[in-house]
């Protein structure tokens, strides 16, 4: 089997710096979307109930958080080799 490279302390914190990096910018997308998306609530509606504007955001954003992070976990164990080693350990199963 082969080992993670995520078992190296550098490949690792080049990694975890990487996806912190991209859930920034996620970060930033959500919050953007989010004001985007109030704003045309309010263009079109009006004053609604505080209340549906506060879980309006929240929904927005947390979807689109979720979104993100699963995306960037991918591209973590894709980016790392880490779907190579566990192919591999499916292999030493096999035989």
């Amino acid at each position: 089997m082969t080992r993670s490279p995520l078992d190296n302390a550098d490949d690792a914190r080049f990694a975890w710096d990487r996806f912190r990096r991209m859930m920034r910018g996620w970060a930033l997308a959500s919050a953007v979307v989010s004001l985007a998306v109030l704003a045309w609530f309010f263009g079109q509606y009006g004053l609604l109930s505080i209340h549906f504007y506060i879980a309006a955001a929240m929904g927005i954003g947390a979807m689109i958080m979720l979104t993100g992070a699963l995306m960037s976990l991918v591209f973590l164990s894709s980016g790392t080799g880490h779907d190579e080693a566990v192919r591999d350990f499916d292999r030493d199963q096999e035989g």
